[in-house]
């Protein structure tokens, strides 16, 4: 169904599903069928599916109308091209369910993944439930690798990610989860709508996390999450400074929102977690950059971290050791740490710890080293 106004007054009438499927949909007829079956296939009957159409040039929005002639779950909203966090944030508008969840369409849900995670939700009264994820390739051999972002000992009971944030350096991965509509109304939460940007995902995970009370994890596979799409953000080698206003975000809100509802000791904690998240994300994203951007980059990185640093948002012992050394060099040169570190965005696990033996010496490598063996 297609979205007009004169639709809203028949779904105002209608009682709201158990849950609405967000699917921000821009040129994706490669994959869409797939993803859009596997919502479909679902095992949890009582859900919409809300597919947002951001202005696609290809076949995306024929491939959404045959779905929806065939399944009446599907809504759709049609829309000029204005960016993911745009159309995700139309998409919140529109849901009615009482859980939210996301689907990318280049990924693919397992068929009872949103019955775990919203019969979770219920039973453990949780603002959020979260799950790990498998990740995809199909090229140039089908693999598919377990993704385990939270381990089994911390699964099933919810929790409060404040008092235990580990959850706050992993990977955002939101499309891996349910989310109360009315904790995410009630605290405000929206994306960051900048229109071209990509990484949007980043400041909306830290701001539901932060505000939620209740987080439960899940230790299954919930769905199957494509490394192989060129056209994902993740590959975009020249969006420089998107991740940068992700953090700006989530450093304005822990500010005006955050700090006004739960107080300056909590606030003033959780921008030490937001700086070490930060800096584990520009250090990610300094390695898919294009080496033409990578000094611009560092030269900002340097100039944020010392800024937070002088506000007190932040000090370098909050890093591990070798972090902390890393971070120390770039923000004393960034453009040598650049000409000294030209092999850093490809050396892999072997490289980084030539890296930090030539940056710290044997007890900086041994401390990395450890570390790399507790994490895998």
């Amino acid at each position: 169904m297609r979205e007009h106004d004169c639709d809203d007054e028949r779904l105002a009438e209608s009682p709201a599903p158990a849950l609405s499927l967000l699917m921000p949909i821009y040129n994706m007829e490669r994959y869409l069928p797939e993803s859009l079956a596997s919502a479909c296939a679902q095992t949890l009957s009582d859900f919409e599916i809300v597919c947002i159409d951001d202005g696609s040039t290809d076949g995306s929005a024929a491939v959404i109308d045959e779905f929806a002639r065939r399944d009446d779950r599907i809504r759709v909203i049609s829309k000029a091209n204005s960016g993911y966090g745009d159309s995700m944030n139309r998409g919140l508008t529109a849901a009615r369910g009482v859980y939210i969840g996301i689907l990318e369409p280049d990924d693919v849900l397992y068929p009872d993944s949103l019955r775990l995670l919203y019969d979770t939700a219920r039973r453990t009264d949780a603002d959020i439930v979260k799950g790990n994820f498998d990740r995809y390739w199909a090229r140039p051999r089908e693999r598919v690798e377990f993704s385990e972002v939270v381990d089994a000992a911390r699964c099933d009971t919810a929790a409060c990610p404040r008092e235990d944030p580990f959850i706050f350096y992993e990977q955002p991965s939101i499309w891996s989860a349910v989310y109360r509509r009315a904790f995410l109304e009630q605290a405000g939460i929206r994306f960051l709508p900048t229109p071209g940007a990509s990484f949007q995902d980043c400041s909306f995970a830290f701001k539901a996390l932060a505000a939620a009370d209740r987080v439960t994890y899940v230790h299954d596979a919930v769905l199957r999450y494509r490394q192989d799409n060129e056209g994902s953000s993740v590959h975009a080698s020249d969006k420089v400074f998107c991740v940068c206003d992700e953090y700006a975000e989530v450093e304005r809100w822990i500010v005006r929102v955050f700090e006004p509802r739960h107080g300056s000791d909590e606030a003033a904690r959780l921008l030490r977690i937001a700086q070490v998240a930060k800096y584990d994300s520009y250090l990610w994203s300094y390695v898919r950059l294009a080496p033409e951007y990578r000094e611009m980059f560092l030269t900002r990185m340097a100039r944020e971290f010392a800024h937070a640093i002088d506000r007190g948002w932040f000090a370098l012992d909050d890093l591990k050791p070798w972090k902390r050394a890393n971070l120390e060099a770039i923000m004393c040169d960034p453009a040598a740490w650049v000409r000294r570190n030209a092999a850093y965005a490809g050396a892999g696990p072997a490289g980084r710890a030539w890296h930090y033996l030539r940056l710290g010496g044997l007890g900086l490598l041994a401390a990395y080293a450890r570390d790399r063996l507790r994490h895998g």
